[in-house]
């Protein structure tokens, strides 16, 4: 009997069934074939390919805009944190109570003796022994009121002098020489021969404004100590004073209580700005004693400027 050829299943549809073996054998019955396989989705529009790749990259770029503005954000939150802010009254109010209370300030005459101070020289006066040898003769104070040298100082303290020396506020020392005085004043004018690179000048004030009351400090060499500092008031304007070995009356002076003693003559009578109101010329001691007991007299810097050809205020 003629048996039915068996066909392979095409490649399509899977692996054929094993031919049988034995000549003769009865082809089994085919399994049933396997359900056809749906096809593929149909592939989506290009359009919609297109809008969600866009939607993608506008969720990149909104991404990193937000994480730009993140980072911008956090650089401007440091620097208004760093930055400083505006003071305020309140701000310095305390700031100058905490500095009051924490620190030790000096007094309004430790300000104005420091201001004065580089501009007061000590003057020594010399005479001549019979051996012709330069001996001291007195010491009195000066104050510089020109920064090339000119000096104020009392006539009484220089006169009759043969040679004078200065040693300025840095230690250096020059001769000087008389060059004008006011004897009506006790004033004398120094020029120094040799000038030091910083020599500071002081700043003088007219008195026209200076009352009785007003603070002062007085800079001097007491006995050749010093520079020394002595503070008071003034006491009185006006005043007129002779000395007791003296027979010319002087007058128009400022009469103050700052301490003052032999070796202050000569040295500027200043203000709590440390501006210089006025020259130190005697003390008012009715005794030989020559110490102070409490009446000092200076010239007015206005006579004292005009002796050194100074114009008036």
């Amino acid at each position: 009997m003629r048996q039915t050829p068996l066909y392979s299943r095409s490649a399509r549809h899977g692996p054929a069934p094993e031919a049988a073996r034995v000549a003769g054998e009865t082809t089994p019955d085919l399994a049933p074939a396997a359900a056809p396989t749906s096809p593929p989705a149909a592939t989506r529009p290009r359009w919609r390919q297109r809008l969600g790749s866009a939607v993608r990259d506008h969720r990149l770029i909104w991404s990193a805009w937000l994480l730009v503005l993140a980072l911008l954000g956090g650089v401007w939150w440091q620097q208004s944190a760093l930055a400083p802010r505006a003071l305020t009254q309140k701000d310095i109010d305390a700031a100058v109570l905490r500095t009051l209370s924490t620190q030790n300030l000096p007094s309004r005459a430790a300000r104005a003796a420091e201001k004065i101070r580089p501009a007061v020289v000590r003057v020594v006066a010399y005479d001549k022994d019979k051996k012709g040898e330069e001996v001291e003769q007195g010491v009195g104070t000066g104050v510089v009121i020109q920064d090339k040298g000119i000096i104020l100082t009392n006539l009484h303290v220089v006169q009759s002098a043969q040679a004078i020396k200065l040693t300025f506020a840095d230690g250096s020392e020059s001769r000087a020489s008389v060059a004008g005085v006011q004897a009506q004043h006790d004033l004398a004018v120094l020029q120094a021969h040799t000038i030091p690179d910083d020599l500071h000048a002081a700043t003088l004030r007219s008195t026209a404004d200076l009352a009785p009351g007003d603070e002062v400090v007085a800079v001097g060499f007491p006995f050749g100590i010093g520079p020394s500092t002595s503070a008071g008031v003034v006491s009185g304007l006006g005043r007129s004073f002779k000395s007791p070995e003296g027979t010319q009356e002087i007058g128009n002076l400022i009469q103050f209580d700052a301490a003052a003693n032999p070796g202050n003559s000569g040295g500027p009578l200043v203000t709590m700005d440390g501006e210089v109101v006025g020259v130190v010329t005697g003390i008012l001691n009715p005794t030989r004693a020559r110490t102070f007991l409490g009446i000092g007299f200076a010239v007015p810097i206005e006579s004292a400027a005009s002796a050194a050809g100074l114009p008036p205020f």
